[in-house]
């Protein structure tokens, strides 16, 4: 795996764990780390990244035309996005950015 690749799997799976976290601690009460069924999902999610086929060229999970999650944790992880990615902006501002500057430049590099 090149530096590319391992930099933007690492970066995924920090901004899915800060998703999760966030979503856990708001719906869940968790103050710290992640639930049981948060940390599953979790875990379901990275092995998926881990093995994803595309990840060099994809930008995010939602615009790959290949539905790698099965339908419950797709629903799951969709749940957690609608309700953590518009307050990510609030708690991870740098994080954010940081993963829109990865988007776009995934985007450029392969259109």
């Amino acid at each position: 795996m090149d530096n590319f690749l391992e930099a933007k799997t690492a970066h995924e799976k920090k901004i899915l764990g800060e998703m999760l976290r966030l979503y856990c601690r708001k719906k869940h009460g968790v103050k710290d780390g992640l639930c049981p069924e948060c940390g599953a999902l979790y875990a379901y999610a990275c092995g998926k990244i881990d093995r994803c086929p595309f990840m060099k060229e994809k930008t995010f999970c939602s615009a790959c035309k290949v539905h790698c999650y099965g339908q419950e944790m797709r629903n799951k992880i969709k749940t957690v996005m609608r309700f953590s990615g518009p307050r990510m902006m609030l708690y991870h501002p740098l994080l954010v950015i940081k993963h829109m500057i990865v988007g776009l430049r995934t985007r450029k590099t392969h259109d």
